[in-house]
């Protein structure tokens, strides 16, 4: 994915530390240990730019439920009123901490070796401090956004300066920490402007459905935007807010599978490349969709394509261009890199990077014979294909199997934490 270093159909990659140090053919590094990748394509790993994380123990829960309820057909199973408002309340710590450590294992395993973790569970410094500590235990790279939770013991904005000091003091670690505000906040901006005053990114989701569709225009005539913003799905929106995007340089992330599902609106996939936004990809919540990249990928290129196929079969012409495989594939990694402000260290296998390196199986039942490495990465492959998972020059998944993972243990675990958080909640797990 770096056009400098260009691609191999047989290659090598020379690790040193958690550095790359040199790509090309027929590398010599006499005294280094070989891993034998013949058969599988060598690619960065993915970056999930947006995950609430700690709602792992509440997988597949709202599989058909919509984002909330607007008065219109099918809304009264609806997120807001369930997770956010019922069972995200009565979290404990332990939840979290648990929630946070599996969702990462199963992304590692996926081939995920970064996320944005946009965990709103900040109920009290002892739940920041659980959600941080899962992230660590997990050996994947994260950035944390620092968000509040809900009750009596949330302190969000004022635990900022010990987090800081606490857990991100240094810029070479695997963790590094952005800030929330969501703009549906009344103290938005005040948020806005610690985390500026910090030096930290900003994230926020932003759906028009919900009353936002022309609020970036507002924060543009206040000079509130600029490159360290990040918005969430974007859905809905007004064309000055799309102008405003573009002009100032924010980032927008993109949850294609839950945007459709949830009735957040058209994914705006097209919206934001018509205003030269290059978009990242995110999962948002395993309480509706799975977390595998392999799916975001897969519905954002068929999701483009059959819009402006539909378009061409209407007799439209000067059609903007089809997502190519290798598009979304870049999405996945270079930008979500950018999104997550990472790029100076992941994103592609360049020398001097650190190495977020993925081994995927093309010699496969669902794959071989290979033909076309972009095409078979996003059309045909899944978390089957993920042999091995390198993050920051460490194994954490190989040939197949997690490294130094006990899934018995942590599933036993996370289904007693599903169990007490329904029952705490008063709601009723549907199994059919």
């Amino acid at each position: 994915m770096d056009p400098q270093v260009g691609n191999f159909a047989r290659g090598d990659v020379l690790i040193e530390g958690k550095r790359i140090v040199a790509v090309g053919a027929n590398l010599h590094a006499p005294g280094a240990a070989i891993i034998n990748a013949a058969g599988m394509i060598v690619m960065p790993g993915f970056i999930d730019t947006h995950h609430h994380q700690y709602q792992t123990a509440l997988r597949s829960f709202l599989s058909d439920g919509l984002l909330f309820n607007d008065g219109l057909p099918h809304g009264e199973k609806n997120y807001l009123d369930y997770i956010h408002f019922k069972i995200t309340p009565v979290f404990r710590p332990e939840d979290a901490y648990l929630a946070e450590l599996v969702s990462s294992l199963s992304q590692l395993d996926a081939g995920v070796t970064t996320v944005v973790d946009t965990s709103q569970v900040g109920h009290t410094p002892a739940h920041t401090d659980a959600v941080i500590r899962g992230l660590q235990e997990a050996g994947r790279r994260a950035v944390f956004v620092y968000s509040p939770g809900v009750g009596p013991g949330n302190i969000f904005p004022n635990d900022l300066q010990r987090l800081q000091s606490r857990y991100f003091s240094s810029s070479d670690q695997l963790l590094t920490l952005a800030m929330g505000g969501e703009v549906f906040d009344p103290a938005f901006r005040t948020y806005w402007a610690i985390g500026r005053q910090n030096g930290l990114p900003i994230v926020t989701h932003l759906v028009g459905s919900i009353g936002q569709a022309t609020l970036v225009e507002e924060l543009a005539s206040e000079g509130l935007l600029g490159p360290d913003l990040v918005f969430i799905h974007a859905s809905r929106i007004s064309e000055g807010s799309w102008q405003a995007i573009a002009e100032s340089g924010a980032s927008v992330s993109i949850a294609a599978p839950i945007e459709m599902a949830m009735r957040h609106g058209m994914p705006p996939l097209q919206s934001a490349l018509d205003h030269g936004i290059q978009p990242a990809l995110s999962t948002d919540v395993e309480c509706t969709m799975t977390a595998d990249f392999f799916t975001q990928m897969r519905t954002a290129f068929t999701l483009q394509r059959a819009l402006i196929n539909e378009r061409a079969l209407n007799g439209e012409t000067n059609l903007p261009e089809l997502l190519t495989c290798r598009d979304v594939i870049r999405f996945a990694t270079v930008e979500g890199a950018r999104v997550a402000g990472l790029s100076h260290k992941v994103g592609s296998l360049t020398p001097g990077k650190e190495a977020d390196i993925l081994m995927l199986r093309a010699d496969a039942l669902n794959v071989a014979p290979l033909n076309n490495v972009p095409g078979a990465v996003v059309t045909l492959m899944d978390r089957s294909n993920v042999d091995t998972v390198i993050v920051g020059g460490r194994i954490r998944k190989w040939r197949g199997a997690l490294v130094d993972v006990n899934w018995t243990r942590l599933r036993t675990a996370l289904e007693a934490s599903r169990d007490y958080l329904l029952q705490a909640a008063g709601v009723q797990r549907e199994l059919f």
